[in-house]
C-alpha cells in the first residue's frame, strides 16, 4: 500500500513539480493545498500519511499549520523550505514536525524522506543536524521532563535510543525486540510524554541526561 500525500505550497508550480517527482507505486498524491489554512482543513479531510509543508505561506504560515495538524493526529508532518534559519528550524520540530528538509534536496532524498516520515521516523536534512545537535550540546540541562517518571525501564531505554536518532529498525536491533514491538514502544513513550513527534522526544531525552 502506498503512502498518501498532501503537498501543501502557495505556489502552483511548486506542488505540481513535486507531485511529479512524487507520486508512483509507494507515494499517492491525495491532495494540495495553498496556504496553512487549507493544509489543516484538507489534512482534517482527507487524513494523509504525510504532510509536505511549506513554510512560508500566506495567512496561517507552515508552522502554525504544522502545529494544528500534528495536534489533531491528522498526520505526520515532513517540512520542505528554501529558509535554514534557526528559527524556521526549531520553528518548525518545536510545532512537531517529524521531519525538516530544505528544497534542495534531490528527488530520490525526499522520497526516502516522505516514506520515511510515514513509517514513523524522523528525517533531518543534513545542512541543519549539526545546528540541531550543537542547540542540545550548548543548552543547559533541564529538569526531568513531566511523565520521564511514568515510563518502564524499557521505555527509557526506548528514548535514549530516540536520543540518538535511532529509526525504528536500528532501534529494534539494539534493544533485541521486532519492529512492531519498537513502534509500540515508541507510541507509549510519546504518549507518555506528551510530546508530538520523535524529534521532540529526542530533546527530552537528550535536555533529560539520557544521552
Amino acid at each position: 500500500m502506498s503512502v498518501r500525500l498532501l503537498i501543501a505550497d502557495d505556489h502552483a508550480a511548486v506542488r505540481a513539480g513535486l507531485r511529479l517527482l512524487l507520486e508512483g507505486e509507494r507515494i499517492t498524491v491525495v491532495g494540495e493545498a495553498a496556504d496553512g489554512a487549507a493544509a489543516i482543513r484538507n489534512a482534517r479531510a482527507l487524513r494523509p500519511d504525510v504532510v509536505l509543508m511549506d513554510v512560508r505561506m500566506p495567512g496561517v504560515d507552515g508552522i502554525e499549520a504544522t502545529r494544528a495538524v500534528v495536534a489533531d493526529g491528522a498526520a505526520q508532518v515532513l517540512v520542505l523550505t528554501t529558509f535554514d534559519l534557526d528559527e524556521v528550524v526549531f520553528g518548525a520540530l518545536r510545532a512537531g514536525a517529524a521531519g525538516f528538509l530544505l528544497k534542495s534536496a534531490t528527488a530520490e532524498a525526499l522520497t526516502d524522506a516522505v516514506l520515511r516520515v510515514a513509517a514513523g521516523e524522523s528525517v533531518l536534512a543534513p545542512e541543519v543536524t549539526r545546528r540541531v545537535l550543537a542547540a542540545f550540546v550548548e543548552a543547559p540541562r533541564a529538569e526531568p521532563a513531566p511523565g520521564l517518571e511514568q515510563l518502564t525501564p524499557r521505555e527509557r531505554e526506548v528514548l535514549a535510543a530516540l536520543g540518538r536518532g535511532l529509526g525504528n529498525a536500528e532501534l529494534a536491533a539494539r534493544l533485541g525486540f521486532g519492529e512492531a514491538t519498537a513502534k509500540t514502544h515508541v507510541s507509549s513513550v510519546l504518549a507518555k510524554l506528551g510530546v508530538r513527534s520523535r524529534v521532540q522526544a529526542a530533546i527530552v531525552a537528550r535536555e533529560s541526561g539520557l544521552v
